[in-house]
């Protein structure tokens, strides 16, 4: 079975199909599922998901880009979410410098007091880190190093970064980006990398496989992605479903 370790059905792009999807994806071969909520209201919505589907789990955070509402609403309502026995992880949080908005101050006060949160909370987190990779490994070494479990999902950096947050015991989230011909800073990752820290991961609906560019993404579309890393390591298409499912079972403790 395939484990998505990142994704959002929650999102708009799915409000025509979302059950016919959902309902599809267990004989399809997609064992388990991981909704990453990016605000308040899409974890909520995540969270609602997961108790309505036996194979989604969910994750709570506010991701970098919907910081400044935390200004506004603070971070209490992460707890309760947290101790619901359907979520899985804090996340999506990180940094995202690709745009000049919002503030970087803002983001990385969220960042950091999200982090302290799932220390607190002592849950794996998912993170998020765009054009930012030294601020986020500062940020995460200083408050948190190798005592909290962490994914650096869609991985966008080169070998050397990888490198640093793989020292920390961190896990490195790879998806439909591999499949590209500009894919070569993940098409590298894959083949250095320990593969006991690899996951599988759509991001779905964004950033879908070869040759699905520019449709919606979908947990169904795994296989290709699963099919490039077993090129690049000399494996059979089982072996690495196997490697990347017990690899996410031990993240989110499942």
């Amino acid at each position: 079975m395939i484990f998505d370790s990142h994704v959002h059905y929650e999102d708009e792009a799915f409000d025509a199909d979302r059950d016919e999807i959902l309902d599809s994806l267990t004989g399809a071969g997609i064992g388990r599922v991981v909704d990453v909520g990016s605000s308040q209201s899409t974890s909520a919505a995540a969270l609602a998901l997961a108790h309505r589907y036996d194979c989604i789990y969910a994750a709570a955070g506010v991701h970098p880009s919907d910081t400044p509402e935390l200004e506004t609403i603070g971070l209490s309502w992460l707890d309760e979410m947290a101790a619901d026995a359907r979520c899985a992880a804090i996340g999506e949080i990180g940094l995202d410098y690709h745009w000049d908005d919002p503030d970087r101050g803002i983001q990385r006060k969220w960042f950091r007091a999200q982090l302290e949160a799932a220390l607190r909370l002592d849950m794996p987190v998912i993170i998020h880190s765009r054009d930012a990779a030294q601020d986020t490994y500062d940020i995460m070494k200083e408050i948190a190093g190798e005592r909290v479990s962490a994914v650096i999902h869609c991985f966008s950096y080169e070998w050397e970064m990888a490198k640093r947050f793989l020292d920390l015991g961190y896990y490195i989230g790879i998806g439909g980006v591999l499949t590209y011909k500009n894919g070569r800073k993940q098409k590298e990752i894959v083949e250095r990398m320990p593969l006991d820290r690899l996951l599988l991961e759509t991001d779905c609906p964004y950033l879908p496989p070869v040759p699905h560019r520019g449709e919606r993404n979908l947990s169904l579309y795994l296989p290709l992605v699963i099919s490039e890393m077993a090129r690049i390591r000399g494996l059979t298409p089982g072996e690495i479903e196997e490697i990347t499912w017990e690899n996410a079972c031990r993240f989110y403790r499942l």
